[in-house]
């Protein structure tokens, strides 16, 4: 009997987990917007703050996710099912982005740049290139300096840009004792912020499309590549952050947790605080050359030139397979022109090219160090494999981030901002909201490219409706692309904060927590200073150096040196 009584009611929980439902079948993201509202906001939400509460990344996220899946759920079961089918599709959606090939691309590209580097290391290369920075960056005022040129050569991909310049500069800092959370800040604002803004770039091809698809709504037939070079001075967030770095190393001056940060480096020679956990495997950090191995700047920059070198090739050949046939014709007659340039890069599959890249430097370094009989290509295979397990752990969070950016897409959030926040505004503060609009979209949902694609079909019809002028429907546009940037940039869930955390071996939430105080402060005075002159008719000529002014004056006024002997004193 006491079988027969569990067997029944094991059937009656099952029927009440899969055959009540609460609301109708699964619906549209637009459905799910109106009909849970303020709820879509929840998986962001918990996820971030989590993050900040419990300092664990893998835990908050997946509790995130779950809480998106949880919600979705509730189309089609009844609050038992929605948390046994919410536990489902986390697998799933974590499948599904294991499964996007971009997705797949960039985490390839992460791993084999590991293994990439830790070849370079075993070779001597990352020592003999600290050692050669450090006779330039003897100082820690020039150590940042040089940290934030890198970034700027590194302007053709802002993942390139993450796991090129940490580990070139990681030794330099360190020894200068700069915090990891200065260096993962000066990498991270060196990283979309100048991609975004690039005359070639991975982004060009995806902004420009944007650009030309919002004018083609309101009947307009445009150059969408001048349209994006005239947006560029009205990016305020991506320049005055670059000059916000410069003149925050040039003063040594610091503020808000960042202060704390430095101040600790400084004085206990303690990178991380006390409890941290790097993003990057403890037990990969100790790889050192063999004795005997004669140190040489050299294998360092052959493999590192061979990556930028095969990208460069990679996103030409790549980007030229993806064009349609006009503009192949177009691309033969002048190969080398800045249009082909910009028309290739611009429809390449940046993902595959730089693991690709990363792939055949690595079989270079390989090469090199066996060839020259630093170690056995056994050897090297396994200094290879040792290296990309240290990016083990940022594979799982970037795979959880795109499951919570799935979810959220699937839920409608952005799409509930939008309708939440884009009511009837006056012309010149029209700017400002679209920045605040795209900020809180991006740092919510983790993609400045999700963020554009959602606000620039609306953005440019609203501005032409309002002010049909070209150079104010130019300046929304240009608040559509930085204010998705900057939310990007502050997101504790973006992938390029998570590889820019990686890259300098940076507690992730020490990083976010450190970074967010700089970027909030530099996107208010690009609205105080930016976007409300120019959308009461200032020239942008003139309003751009104010703004860059008024970033020094801000760090002269709130920062506290951090210079060893302000700090003893």
């Amino acid at each position: 009997m006491k079988k027969r009584g569990i067997i029944l009611v094991l059937v009656a929980l099952l029927v009440v987990l899969f055959s009540g439902t609460v609301f109708a079948d699964t619906a549209s993201p637009e459905m799910n917007a109106s009909k849970f509202g303020v709820l879509t906001l929840l998986p962001p939400f918990i996820a971030i703050l989590l993050a900040f509460l419990t300092k664990n990344v893998i835990l908050s996220l997946f509790i995130g996710v779950f809480s998106g899946t949880f919600l979705v759920g509730l189309n089609s079961y009844n609050i038992f099912g929605a948390i046994m089918h919410g536990f489902l599709n986390i697998v799933n959606l974590v499948l599904g982005s294991l499964a996007d090939s971009w997705n797949a691309g960039i985490i390839l590209q992460c791993l084999t740049i590991g293994g990439l580097i830790a070849l370079i290391t075993k070779m001597g290369g990352a020592r003999a290139v600290a050692e050669a920075l450090a006779k330039r960056a003897k100082t820690q005022r020039s150590a940042q300096l040089v940290t934030w040129v890198l970034g700027l050569f590194v302007f053709f991909d802002d993942y390139a840009n993450a796991l090129i310049v940490g580990p070139i500069m990681r030794p330099v800092t360190d020894k200068l004792r700069i915090s990891r959370e200065k260096l993962a800040f000066i990498i991270d604002a060196t990283a979309a912020p100048i991609a975004g803004i690039a005359l070639i770039s991975t982004w060009v091809g995806y902004e420009i499309g944007l650009i030309k698809d919002g004018y083609a709504s309101i009947g307009m037939d445009v150059n969408a590549y001048n349209v994006f070079i005239e947006t560029i001075p009205y990016r305020f967030y991506n320049i005055l952050i670059l000059v916000f770095i410069v003149a925050s190393a040039m003063m040594l001056r610091e503020f808000g947790p960042m202060y704390k940060a430095e101040k600790r480096a400084r004085t206990t020679g303690k990178l991380l605080p006390d409890g941290a956990h790097p993003m990057i495997a403890e037990d990969t950090t100790d790889i050192e050359p063999n004795e005997g191995v004669k140190l040489s700047i050299w294998s360092a920059i052959i493999p590192i030139m061979t990556l930028i070198v095969s990208a460069f090739v990679g996103f030409y050949f790549n980007g030229y397979s993806a064009l349609d046939p006009e503009m192949m014709a177009m691309v033969d007659k002048a190969p080398l022109s800045i249009i082909s340039i910009r028309e290739t890069f611009g429809a390449s599959d940046a993902s595959i090219v730089l693991f690709q890249a990363a792939l055949i430097a690595s079989v270079v370094a390989l090469i090199m160090g066996a060839s020259q009989k630093m170690f056995k290509i056994g050897e090297g295979i396994d200094v290879f494999v040792q290296g990309t397990k240290s990016l083990l752990i940022t594979a799982i969070i970037l795979l959880l981030a795109w499951s919570l950016s799935g979810v959220i897409k699937e839920l409608g959030t952005a799409k509930f901002l939008v309708e939440l926040l884009s009511d009837k505004v006056p012309a010149f503060i029209l700017p400002s909201i679209i920045f605040v609009l795209g900020s809180i979209i991006s740092f919510a949902t983790g993609t400045s490219y999700g963020t554009m694609g959602i606000l620039m079909p609306l953005t440019i019809p609203l501005a032409f409706a309002i002010n049909p002028v070209e150079s104010y429907v130019v300046m929304c546009a240009g608040a559509v692309l930085t204010g998705a940037i900057f939310g990007d940039h502050c997101s504790p869930i973006s992938d390029t904060t998570i590889l820019s955390s990686m890259g300098s071996a940076c507690d992730h939430i020490e990083h976010t927590r450190t970074q967010l105080v700089y970027a909030l402060s530099v996107a208010a005075i690009s609205i105080l200073f930016g976007y409300i002159p120019v959308g009461l008719g200032m020239n942008v000529a003139l309003v751009l150096p104010i703004g860059m002014v008024a970033v020094v004056v801000f760090l002269r006024l709130f920062g506290k040196s951090v210079k060893e002997e302000a700090l003893r004193a």
